[in-house]
C-alpha cells in the first residue's frame, strides 16, 4: 500500500494523472466511480483535461460503487444522477457506458447479481476510485461487512445516514435506510485501488485503514491485502498516522517515472 500525503489539490492531480495514463494507453479503460465529497476535485480535474486537452471518455466504461434503494429516478441525490452531474456529462461520457446497481429494481438480489456479471463482462475494473467513511466503510460496506462480500443490499448505519444528511438538506429522515453496494470482494477485484481522504474527521479511519489490523470492524482495512492500493490523504487526514514521516520520505524518494 502506498500512502501519499499532500494538499488536496495535488492529490486530485495525482489521481487524475493515473486515470489519464490509462485512458491514453487504452481508450476502453474501465473505471470505478465513487460519489461523496472525496472524488469531487478529481472529477473537476478530469473535466478540465477533457475541455482543455481533449481527454476522451468516449470508449471508456464506468461502474458506480453503490446506489440508494428507492429514490425516484429523477431524485438529485440518486447516485446515477450525481455521477452524471459531477463527471459523466462534463466529459461527454455516453450515458450507456456508465452503469450503476439498480436501486429501483423489483428484484434487488437479481439486480445485484446482474451488476456483478456486467462488471465481469466488461473485463473488470482497471482503476477504482474510493472514499472512506468516518466509520471506515468503503462504498456502503458498513462495519461488520464480510471481507469477501459481493454486490448486495445493505442497511445503512445511523452514523452513515447522519454523515449523508448534508446532501438531504440536513434531514436524516430523508436519507434512505438501504442501498445496493459493491462488496469488499468486488472492490478488491479491481486492478488498482485509489482512495482519497481529506479532513481531520477522516483521520481515525485513515489510521485504521493504513496501520490497523485487517478487520471487518474497519472494512477499508481489507485494502491492506490488495497488490496495488494507493491512499491519497491531506495533512489533516494523515494526522493520526504513526508512520507519516516514513510515508513522506518514501514518496519523496520515488522515481519520477513510476507514477501511482
Amino acid at each position: 500500500m502506498e500512502v501519499v500525503i499532500a494538499p488536496a489539490e495535488e492529490l486530485a492531480v495525482l489521481a487524475a494523472d493515473a486515470i489519464e495514463a490509462l485512458l491514453r494507453r487504452r481508450a476502453d479503460t474501465v473505471l470505478g466511480l465513487a460519489t461523496g465529497s472525496s472524488p469531487l476535485k478529481v472529477y473537476d480535474e478530469l473535466a478540465r483535461r477533457h475541455a482543455e486537452e481533449g481527454l476522451s471518455f468516449a470508449e471508456a466504461r464506468g461502474f458506480m460503487l453503490d446506489e440508494y434503494v428507492g429514490l425516484d429516478a429523477d431524485h438529485p441525490e440518486r447516485y446515477r444522477n450525481v455521477i452524471a452531474t459531477e463527471i459523466a456529462e462534463r466529459v461527454a461520457w455516453p450515458a450507456e457506458r456508465v452503469q450503476g446497481p439498480d436501486g429501483l429494481a423489483a428484484d434487488l438480489p437479481a439486480a445485484c447479481a446482474a451488476y456483478e456479471e456486467a462488471i465481469r463482462a466488461a473485463g473488470g475494473v482497471d482503476l477504482q476510485i474510493l472514499g472512506i467513511g468516518t466509520d471506515g466503510h468503503i462504498a456502503f460496506n458498513e462495519p461488520g461487512s464480510s471481507l469477501a462480500s459481493r454486490t448486495r443490499i445493505k442497511t445503512l448505519t445511523k452514523q452513515t445516514r447522519e454523515d449523508n444528511a448534508r446532501f438531504f438538506d440536513g434531514d436524516v429522515d430523508r436519507v434512505p435506510t438501504h442501498c445496493l453496494t459493491q462488496g469488499l470482494g468486488t472492490i478488491m477485484d479491481a486492478r488498482h485501488l485509489v482512495l482519497l481522504a481529506t479532513g481531520r474527521h477522516k483521520a481515525e479511519a485513515v489510521h485504521q485503514l493504513v496501520e490497523g489490523p485487517v478487520s471487518a470492524l474497519w472494512p477499508a482495512t481489507v485494502m491492506q491485502l490488495h497488490p496495488h492500493a494507493t491512499v491519497l490523504v491531506d495533512e489533516a487526514a494523515a494526522s493520526r498516522l504513526q508512520l507519516a514521516d516514513y510515508y513522506r520520505q518514501t514518496y519523496a524518494s520515488k522515481p519520477s517515472w513510476q507514477g501511482l
